[in-house]
Order: C-alpha cells, then structure tokens, then sequence
C-alpha cells in the first residue's frame, strides 16, 4: 500500500505533514508513505531516525494558496500536487493526500486522473461529527457550484457505496439537504433529485433539513457543492463560536473556573466527538484513483487521520468498486 502525499500543500506544511505521517506509519507499518516535496525541506524534519516505511520524492515546485487553479496545474508541472497525482496515475501510488489548494487538487485529479467512466462530476466529501460520534458523510461540499439532478443522483450512489465499503454500513440513509421534508419542498433542483433518489437502488429516506445533521438523521447528505460548502462554513463558524463563549464564560470568574475543573472530563469528551481532525480526510469521488482532501489548516492529528481514511479506503477496495459500478452505466 502505497500513500502519496504533498508535502507542501497547507497552512503549516511541512512540519505538520511530517510529523503527521511519521505518528502514521508507526500505527499503519504495512503503508508506504511517499512525502513529495522539497527535500531540502523534508529531511530535516525526519531525522536520522526515519522510518523503513517513510520515503521522500524529489518535487522541485509548490502551488501557492492563491494560484489560480488550472493555470497553476498547467504551469506547474513539477509541484508536489501534480508529482503526487502522476503518481496515482502512473501506479507508483494508490492513493494521494493533499492539505494543499482545494480548486487545484480537483483540478489535477480531473487534467491528470479524469473521471470515472460513468460518472459525470465528480463530488468533495466529508464527514461531518455528529452527536452519537459515527458521522454524516456529506457530498458535495464544493467541487461543483452547479449541479443537475442526475448528479446528486451520482452523489447518492457514490456516497452510499462508500460508506458501505470504508464504514461497514449494510444498508446506509441517504437523505437530500433542503428547506423542509415535505417532498414537494425546495427548488427545482431538489424536487427533481427527489424523484430520481426514489427510485435509485439505495436506503432514501426523503429530504433533510440542515438543523437534523449534526444529530445523524441520515449516514449520507447530497447536495450541490454551493449548498454543501455553506453547510459546512456554518457549521464550522457556529462550533468555533460556541466553544468560544462556552470558554470565555467558564474563566470569568473563579466560580465559573472552579466548576469548569470539574466538567473538564466532560467537555473534552465532547470536544473530541465534535473535533474536525478526528474525521479529517475528504475524498473526491468520481475521479480514476484515490484523492483525499486535507483541511487547509490540518496540524499533524489530522494528517495522521486524514492517512487513517486512507488506509481504510484502499484496503476495502473503494475505488475499484466505484469503476465497477459505474463502469457500465
């Protein structure tokens, strides 16, 4: 098992990628972990002690936060993003990680992978804490800020197969985002995606409203990449916001610092169900190989989760199991 990672891409590469990928190779030994960047600086950070299993390959470029996507694809072919994608394509690698510009990393998995033989868009997915800590895995979350109904329907299947390949899920809900559960709610979009998710060959349990995911009324949320990544900005805005007050309030006063002491046991569990690095690791589904999306900000415990996903996703075969799924459609 091979894991290609980009080494450069993200706010606090590459030390976080670093550390994050040497804390996972001693919990995966059986993955091979290619960090490709600069190695002038990579190998300073691993140090005389790298493992067997940890491996740097030479990238000469980086793509910066504010390239502009496909100028940056085109122009940069030796930056670690596309080292890493040649590398799925060619099959030196199984899969690829990268914390680096999201618009560039969907842009090098379609120029440099392209899509799966049926599949129209590909979608960004997530999964999202939910309250009983298994998750809401959520597509799309920006890929594609318009969408036609037949590709939530392609959202929809790729969601419920992956969850039932990476997550063990029999028989996973699938429910549509939008305003209300009535069926004739929404716009055109949704009530149109409605009739098609009916009669797909999947557990649909019919429309879903934004205020029920976090309590995981359904195992996969479709929506349009527009919708979708407004979800997620509100729902990461409204968790910062409310650990922040809830921080502010509980050290105003000794009173207040007294009963925190007391709760802390309490509030750590509840921060470690709702924490993003926990599920850190958004695939894009639909390209011809295994891409994984790593937060922009994600420090070296959310790399290493972001490797955990991956691990998983490869040994259960997902890839080849959406190619065979959609291979004849």
């Amino acid at each position: 098992m091979k894991i290609a990672i980009d080494a450069m891409g993200g706010d606090h590469a590459p030390r976080s990628t670093v550390e994050g990928a040497l804390a996972a190779a001693a919990q995966w030994p059986k993955a091979e972990l290619l960090l490709v960047g600069r190695p002038e600086a990579l190998n300073p950070l691993l140090g005389a002690g790298k493992p067997s299993n940890v491996t740097v390959v030479p990238a000469a470029d980086v793509i910066e936060p504010d390239d502009e996507p496909v100028r940056a694809v085109r122009r940069k072919p030796e930056a670690s993003m596309n080292v890493a994608a040649r590398m799925v394509k060619e099959g030196a690698a199984d899969a690829m990680i990268s914390a680096g510009n999201t618009g560039a990393l969907m842009t090098a998995g379609l120029l440099v992978l392209g899509r799966l033989k049926g599949i129209d868009r590909p979608g960004l997915t997530s999964l999202f804490p939910t309250t009983d800590g298994k998750g809401v895995l959520t597509l799309d979350l920006g890929a594609n800020m318009d969408a036609k109904p037949e590709h939530l329907l392609q959202y929809a299947l790729m969601g419920s197969m992956y969850r039932q390949k990476v997550h063990g899920l029999a028989k996973p809900k699938v429910g549509l985002l939008n305003v209300g559960t009535e069926a004739a709610k929404g716009n055109e979009l949704s009530k149109a995606a409605f009739e098609l998710l009916e009669t797909a060959p999947i557990h649909f349990i019919g429309n879903v409203e934004a205020r029920d995911v976090l309590s995981r009324s359904c195992d996969v949320l479709v929506c349009d990449g527009f919708s979708g990544n407004i979800l997620l900005k509100a729902i990461e805005g409204a968790a910062e916001t409310v650990f922040g007050l809830l921080k502010q309030e509980l050290t105003s006063s000794l009173r207040s610092k007294l009963a925190a002491a007391v709760l802390r046991p309490n509030f750590r569990r509840v921060g470690k169900m709702m924490d993003y690095k926990v599920y850190n690791g958004a695939p894009l589904l639909g390209v011809n190989g295994l891409v994984v999306k790593s937060h922009g900000s994600s420090d070296a415990t959310a790399t290493m989760h972001a490797i955990r996903h991956t691990v998983a996703a490869i040994d259960n075969g997902l890839i080849p199991a959406l190619a065979e799924e959609f291979g004849g459609k």
